[in-house]
């Protein structure tokens, strides 16, 4: 999920619907299941020997988060999964629930999902907080993790976090681009619900935690890792991503210097490559 500083515009008929297109995108690709009473929405394309599942970011989904990934990696190199998260887009219901161990219990969704469909070994592409559960999967259940990837993401909160995100508390303050497609799916006002349920968690963590999200888990994280950071990123001060790199064994980082918390939308076709190198080839 892509939320930054974007101007906004006028909302009209042709945006609600080419921005809710954009979220469900090709829906006849989409398959569900249910796990463990949960009923899950998914894609899975192509034919590859090399699995990989996208892990969308807060209030994601399939499309709104990863279009250019399920299009752009090579079919014939790749099975590519992507998922709509428990209580987020089309996995629901329930409605999605934010409380101080969902980052943990997305992560054991995600582990009971995959087993759930039969894939037994995949990487991970995890963005944002998809790629703070990506992180914890990684560390929970190393046999299964091939390779991780992740952007977007910190292991604990700091001060300059918290301001980031009361910065962006209210949707008002959204762009009509990022919106729109989410009220569609869940509402205005279930979306403002969700939402300040998410920035109330952020601030329990901080305080009730000392905003440890998942520091002790990056020892345990045994897999080759890929941190891509882009400079610019409104939502991760830059002292998150050098954490990662120097707390996981085996990890090296990509930087985008212009890039901001967007950086596999901004610059899909590059991103694509560095991924695919990465994990064809370490």
């Amino acid at each position: 999920m892509i939320i930054q500083s974007l101007p906004k515009a006028i909302p009209n008929k042709a945006l609600i619907n080419a921005s809710y297109t954009a979220i469900r995108q090709n829906s006849s690709m989409e398959l569900k299941t249910v796990v463990k009473g949960q009923t899950i929405n998914y894609l899975k394309t192509g034919q590859g020997a090399h699995n990989v599942l996208c892990f969308p970011g807060a209030l994601g989904t399939i499309w709104s988060d990863f279009k250019p990934q399920i299009e752009g990696l090579d079919k014939n190199k790749f099975t590519v999964l992507a998922w709509d998260p428990p209580g987020c887009g089309f996995s629901r219901p329930p409605n999605r629930v934010f409380n101080t161990k969902f980052y943990e219990n997305d992560a054991d969704a995600a582990h009971d999902f995959m087993q759930a469909i039969g894939i037994e070994k995949f990487s991970l592409l995890g963005w944002s907080d998809g790629g703070i559960s990506s992180i914890i999967l990684a560390a929970k259940y190393p046999k299964i993790v091939d390779k991780l990837v992740v952007w977007g993401a910190n292991c604990y909160i700091i001060p300059e976090d918290i301001e980031a995100f009361e910065k962006i508390r209210d949707i008002s303050e959204w762009s009509d681009r990022i919106k729109i497609p989410l009220v569609k799916l869940y509402t205005e006002a279930g979306l403002q619900k969700m939402w300040t349920d998410w920035c109330d968690t952020m601030q329990d963590l901080y305080k009730e935690g000392g905003g440890n999200i998942c520091k002790n888990s990056l020892k345990d994280i045994n897999c080759p890792t890929l941190i891509l950071h882009g400079n610019k990123d409104p939502m991760v001060a830059p002292e998150h991503p050098l954490y990662l790199l120097d707390n996981i064994k085996n990890a090296k980082i990509h930087r985008y210097p212009e890039g901001k918390h967007n950086i596999h939308l901004k610059y899909a076709e590059d991103f694509n490559k560095v991924i695919s190198d990465f994990i064809l080839n370490n």
